[in-house]
């Protein structure tokens, strides 16, 4: 008989994996503990073999020496060595010469003292401030050379003031005369207030904001018609002395787009003209017979039609345009015409009154002086007199009205119908080239404001 439990299997015929098991059931607690003194043995001889190490200190120091490379010597510099300094300002409207000089770095008595007694020197404080200077000083800070550059009028020359140390030790100066070149450069805004922040955040400066406001005045009403997100593209000149940008000139073409619509322009002058104008791209002229403002683009104070009069009280008919401006601001004729009346008239206190052609007149009162006479002939955008308070007013500023055949009209709209000039025939080729040009040079400028935007 056997004595094998009857579920018992034969080692022999067992295999591998049921006799581990086998074994894992009957002696699971001395194979754990086995495995558990295996592991901890393991980290004992872990940390026990770490001391074992060589000491640093002990390993065997070996010295290596080799030679160091010789440098060739550096030639010695000249303890004499000079040097020029350089440095530019603008003359202040109360500057000395002391004080321009200090603010130069300049320190030297000889210096001073020369532009304080020279008459030639001395005009560098005369007229107008604004001037351009740079001096030149050695390492003492003594001056060596100083020249100055302004603009005496809006001509397109500049006057040039040099002041340079002579070989003997003195002073000498000059005053000479230069013709000034004109560069193009481009810009591009857009609108989000005014025009002229939108030129100031352009780094354009006021007299190119004016002549935006003067190309576009009548199809555009820059005090009432403008929507944020217009945008201008523009080509215009910068006059330069011996390289230095001292004011922008004309502008040479320009895209307003007002509303969604775009307006564009381009300056032209005929060969051999010394007197030119602006057109459109298709050669249809850009200057109406009346001009849209009798100042140079300022703001309207007080609009066509009914409103209440500011010294009775009483609601009237409003029949001119009120411009607000400083007193002496210089005023324009609109049109081509002859002077009809030039004096004081009871509340328009000195009053001018123009007619031009096909029975239209214009009015301009308040003013505080009168420049022309009576019959005299004046062109469109001639200065006549100045802004005033004079008559029944309340403040500077100007009243303009105009006339057809004895009716009163609002000269904003008069303006922005009156018709236009077209380029004559025979300046067409000569005209097209110049177009084709400031083309490329717009497209360049709204490209630039595009990729800005991007």
């Amino acid at each position: 008989m056997s004595d094998r439990h009857p579920n018992q299997t034969p080692l022999a015929t067992t295999t591998l994996s049921q006799r581990v098991a086998l074994a894992l059931g009957t002696h699971s607690r001395a194979i754990m503990a086995s495995v558990g003194v295996l592991l901890l043995g393991t980290g004992v001889t872990a940390f026990g073999i770490a001391p074992l190490a060589p000491d640093a200190a002990e390993l065997p120091v070996q010295r290596i020496t080799e030679p160091a490379l010789t440098l060739p010597a550096l030639p010695s510099l000249p303890t004499d060595h000079a040097f020029t300094l350089y440095r530019s300002d603008t003359v202040r409207r109360d500057d000395t010469a002391q004080s321009l000089l200090a603010r130069l770095g300049v320190n030297d008595a000889s210096a001073h003292a020369f532009l304080r007694g020279d008459s030639t020197a001395r005009q560098l404080f005369a007229s107008r401030p604004g001037k351009t200077v740079t001096a030149e000083t050695n390492d003492r800070h003594e001056l060596t050379r100083l020249v100055a550059r302004w603009l005496p009028n809006d001509e397109r020359v500049f006057h040039r003031l040099i002041v340079e140390r002579t070989d003997s030790g003195g002073w000498s100066s000059r005053l000479e005369s230069g013709e000034l070149t004109a560069s193009a450069r481009l810009a591009s805004g857009t609108i989000r207030s005014s025009l002229f922040a939108a030129t100031d955040a352009a780094n354009l400066s006021d007299s190119v904001a004016i002549q935006i406001a003067e190309i576009f005045s009548s199809e555009i009403d820059f005090r009432r018609d403008l929507r944020q997100g217009d945008r201008f593209s523009v080509v215009y000149e910068v006059l330069e002395a011996d390289g230095e940008a001292m004011r922008p000139g004309r502008i040479l073409s320009a895209q307003f787009v007002n509303d969604g619509k775009a307006h564009e322009a381009v300056w032209f002058e005929a060969p051999g003209s010394a007197k030119g104008a602006y057109y459109g791209f298709d050669g249809q002229s850009a200057q109406r017979a009346f001009l849209a403002s009798p100042l140079q683009f300022s703001r309207v104070s007080s609009g066509y039609g009914m409103r209440f009069h500011p010294i009775s009280g009483q609601r009237k008919a409003h029949l001119g345009v009120d411009y607000a401006a400083p007193t002496g601001t210089p005023v324009r004729t609109i049109g081509d015409g002859v002077v009809s009346f030039a004096g004081w008239q009871r509340g328009y206190g000195n009053v001018i009154e123009i007619q031009h052609r096909d029975r239209k007149s214009t009015l301009y009162a308040h003013l505080s002086r009168i420049d022309v006479r009576k019959g005299q002939k004046v062109n469109q955008g001639d200065f006549i007199g100045a802004v005033g308070s004079t008559g029944a007013s309340t403040g500077p500023h100007l009243h303009l009205e105009f006339k057809v055949a004895g009716q009163h009209m609002d000269p904003l709209e008069v303006a922005r119908k009156s018709e236009s000039v077209p380029l004559q025939a025979h300046l067409r080729a000569s005209f097209d080239q110049v177009a084709a040009a400031q083309r490329l040079k717009l497209d360049a400028a709204a490209a630039v404001q595009q990729a800005s935007a991007e």
